[in-house]
């Protein structure tokens, strides 16, 4: 128990802890540097200049004045008429019925002092009745004569009282009787008798039938006379019995009634009198009326604030609420890191466009007071929204592009002080911008767009305006106007502002990544002339990373680029990659497994100097620093064990970072599965997919997928289209047909779709009795086709390798035996390696995970069987 209650407060403790450093860990994680202070002072500012009164000020004039010049308002108000709104408050008041409390309790008291002074009357001394007179009359407040008290003595009046006067007079008591009926009357709207016993309520509105103290007594003199045949002293000296002993069971209970007349007038709404922007309050030579003059304070004291603090606190609130949004991915996690370069560029984006619609609205309110067609709503759906958020879509992603937007909509909807509508159509008619921008592949495209986003604009303009209840038939050939105007201006701002962007911030737009697709880019020549199998690898990879980024809505324009110049800095030492060596001697086979992993590393720092280089932009440039992630080299580190090193893993690993983007991931698994997809042997659709499903678990397996965004759902879209692309890529062809050799296999049209294949290949190409390309490499009686003695493991033997005659049962040449090479790498090459290994050494196991560029080195590939 002690134990437990000690940990309790560790929770809480624990919790705020965590609470803390979750936000100092986001900062972190992301460039919180000067760039973010720009963009919360941006916010800050621009809630101020919203919260600003730059209009110029009202007018004012008073009731019965005539106005000297034409008043018009500046913005929609609501103005309470106070003295209406009062006098609807007193007319409710008065109708609210009063709460009177009925208690019971003065006809209890009654029954028992009646009962006691008949009590004290039946059994007083004879030489006590002066006595008793004196205090029934300090009871009674009434002079008791000894004739009086005799017939109080009396058996008939002790029988009238019990029996007739007491139960009438309580019956009345029940119904309700005030002291004075004078103090229900004044109460209009009636009285509510609220029970006390019970708890029940009743509405009286019939407040002459309520009974007071007098009326009673009077009924009851009468009714003692019609009803009874008792004497006239009998009856009066029962009525000066029970008058003076009579008290109301009604009264006012005042603090009840005030707080429901409270309750009441507060559920009155006030009196308001709408005024629309645009709307003219009072015009020049007009005599002012009372309700003018109420509208021009209104406006008067709106002018008279220089600024609305609420205003400025809701705005920044609100900006600061929507502008994380650029720390957060879809999935709720955090997202890619945000550069200082990106908050500067969202906050002068949204700097220079909340001023410009400021300055239109002060423009929209000097032509409204010219007079004319053209209002301030005009100005405000013509101004280009669209255009500022189809900027961050050439340059963000789509989470960080809408967030912009967003902020873009409200913002300038704030200072161009637009209600529901205008947001709508900035937010819509960007986001629909946006949509038709990320999917234009050239230039022309994007001219294109213009009709499509005018019509957009144009449906996204009658939706917003229909929100008000109406459309002014008078005002839709105005508004047409605007949505033209602002499609062609949107358009103009993108062809315009793009180019100043990348010159100025270094950002890679869309249309900058279309340049860089252009094999006329010296980059791409040096790739196509220099290292024509490094290019062809990375026309595959770009191929595939493009359907792959497709199918899980990742930008496939980056990725396509990014996968062209991913492998740029093998033009330093090309001979040194498999894909590029076309036969040639190994270089590797002189180095240390160390060097020669020193040298695969090196090219991903030199494509990383090159590319910056020729500004091929930051995103480009992170993507080919991450596309081998942290990966280590299986093949050259085990090699260097099996030369009895003690190889640490960090000196034959990538030097990263792991892929911190979907996009670098993309370009990371397809790298490694189109290179690691060299080494399959008759690479059926099967085969294909079970190894891009290796390569990628193994990838996953270990870790370089943690600080991306991709899902397993990504992955296996990823690896259907993998498949797709390989799939194709390896496809069967038939032979053009031979003229017919003697001893050759009848190649003629009319053997059908196996005319190429040998005729041992007839029944399958694995019933050949003695084909070299057994995986063993061995006979079955454990030698070679020469008779002589080999390893069943495969490995290269003492001496040279034997030479693979041709098949003989079709005459055909044979692929090279499995010792002609080591074995397949595990992971980081096209194919197989030739490797001068030692006969001591055991290869590399062949279940590690392929990776990327180790193994290509000095690989040579295999002719599928």
């Amino acid at each position: 128990m002690n134990a437990t209650k000690q940990q309790t407060p560790a929770r809480p403790r624990a919790l705020t802890a965590e609470f803390v450093a979750t936000p100092i860990r986001w900062l972190a994680r992301h460039q919180a540097g000067p760039g973010l202070f720009f963009f919360c002072l941006t916010m800050v500012a621009l809630a101020v200049l919203a919260g600003a009164n730059l209009s110029p000020s009202v007018r004012l004039f008073v009731a019965g004045e005539i106005a000297a010049q034409e008043v018009t308002a500046d913005r929609d108000l609501l103005v309470e008429d106070q003295q209406g709104t009062r006098a609807r408050r007193d007319q409710v008041a008065q109708l609210q019925p009063a709460v009177f409390d009925l208690s019971r309790e003065p006809i209890a008291l009654l029954r028992q002092r009646v009962h006691d002074i008949f009590l004290a009357v039946n059994h007083a001394d004879p030489a006590e009745q002066e006595q008793l007179r004196w205090q029934l009359a300090e009871a009674l407040g009434a002079e008791i004569t000894e004739r009086t008290l005799a017939v109080l003595a009396s058996e008939e009046l002790q029988a009238l009282v019990t029996t007739r006067a007491l139960p009438w007079v309580e019956s009345r008591l029940a119904e309700g009787v005030s002291a004075d009926t004078r103090i229900v009357l004044q109460f209009k709207g009636g009285v509510l008798l609220r029970d006390l016993a019970t708890g029940g309520e009743t509405l009286r509105t019939d407040l002459q039938n309520l009974h007071d103290l007098r009326s009673v007594v009077s009924e009851l003199s009468q009714n003692l006379k019609n009803e009874t045949k008792a004497s006239l002293a009998v009856r009066r000296t029962a009525v000066l019995l029970l008058s003076p002993l009579l008290s109301p069971t009604l009264t006012l209970n005042r603090e009840a009634t005030d707080a429901r007349v409270a309750e009441m007038a507060g559920a009155v709404e006030p009196v308001f009198y709408r005024i629309q922007k645009g709307e003219v309050v009072v015009r020049q030579g007009e005599r002012v009326s009372r309700e003018q003059q109420l509208k021009l304070q209104a406006l008067w004291a709106r002018k008279g604030e220089k600024v609305h603090m609420a205003t400025v606190a809701g705005v920044l609130l609100t900006s600061l609420l929507l502008g994380t949004g650029m720390l957060f991915s879809p999935s709720g996690r955090m997202g890619s890191a945000v550069r200082q370069k990106d908050l500067f560029f969202v906050a002068l984006l949204l700097l220079v466009f909340a001023l410009m619609s400021k300055g239109l609205t002060l423009l929209g309110q000097r032509v409204l007071e010219q007079g004319g067609g053209l209002t301030p709503e005009v100005l405000a759906f013509a101004f280009p929204v669209a255009g500022a958020a189809g900027l961050a879509a050439l340059i963000f992603s789509a989470r960080r592009y809408c967030v912009t937007g967003l902020l873009l909509a409200f913002f300038c909807t704030v200072l161009a002080d637009g209600g529901l509508a205008l947001f709508m159509f900035y937010f819509l008619g960007a986001m629909w911008n946006t949509w038709l921008v990320t999917r234009a592949q050239t230039r022309q495209d994007v001219v294109w767009s213009m009709l499509p986003l005018c019509a957009g604009l144009g449906l996204v303009w009658l939706g917003a305006t229909a929100l008000g209840g109406h459309v002014d038939p008078a005002a839709l050939a105005w508004g047409l106007l605007a949505v033209a105007v602002n499609a062609m201006l949107s358009l103009l701002l993108l062809f315009a502002l793009s180019p100043i962007i990348e010159l100025c911030l270094g950002y890679t737009t869309r249309f900058r990544l279309m340049e860089l697709m252009n094999l006329e880019q010296p980059l791409l020549q040096d790739l196509m002339v220099a290292v024509p199998g490094t290019y062809h690898h990375s026309l595959i990879v770009s191929n595939m990373v493009e359907a792959g980024a497709k199918a899980i809505g990742a930008n496939s324009l980056l990725c396509k680029v990014a996968a062209l110049y991913h492998d740029i800095g093998k033009l330093s030492r090309p001979e040194y990659f498999i894909e590029n060596q076309f036969g040639g001697r190994n270089k590797h086979d002189k180095l240390a497994p160390s060097m020669s992993a020193l040298i695969l590393t090196s090219h991903v720092k030199k494509g990383a100097e090159l590319a910056q280089q020729h500004r091929l932009g930051q995103e480009i440039v992170d993507i080919i620093g991450q596309h081998h992630g942290t990966r280590v080299i299986r093949y050259f580190y085990q090699k260097a064990v099996n030369l009895g090193e003690n190889p640490r893993e960090q000196d034959y690993q990538y030097p990263g970072p792991r892929p911190q983007t979907r996009e670098a991931a993309i370009v990371m698994l397809a790298d490694a599965v189109e290179a690691s997809s060299r080494t399959l042997v008759d690479p059926t659709p099967a085969r294909i997919k079970g190894h891009i499903d290796t390569i990628v678990k193994g990838i996953f397996a270990e870790g370089q997928l943690d600080e991306s965004e991709l899902t397993f759902k990504d992955l296996h879209k990823l690896g259907e289209n993998f498949h797709r692309i390989l799939t194709g890529l390896f496809h069967q062809r038939i032979g053009y047909p031979d003229a017919a050799k003697p001893g050759q296999p009848d190649r003629s049209p009319d053997r059908g779709p196996d005319r190429d294949l040998p005729k041992c290949a007839e029944k399958g190409a694995e019933k050949c009795p003695e084909k070299c390309g057994d995986k063993s490499g061995t006979a079955k009686n454990g030698q070679d086709r020469n008779g002589k003695a080999t390893e069943k493991s495969g490995r290269k033997p003492d001496g040279p390798c034997p030479e693979c005659p041709p098949c003989p049962a079709c005459d055909e040449p044979q692929p090279p035996m499995p010792c002609c090479y080591g074995t397949l790498d595990g992971g980081n090459g096209d194919g197989p390696v030739k490797a001068d290994v030692p006969p001591d050494v055991s290869p590399p196991p062949v279940q590690d995970a392929p990776e990327s560029d180790g193994p290509e080195v000095g690989a040579k590939p295999v002719k599928p069987v």
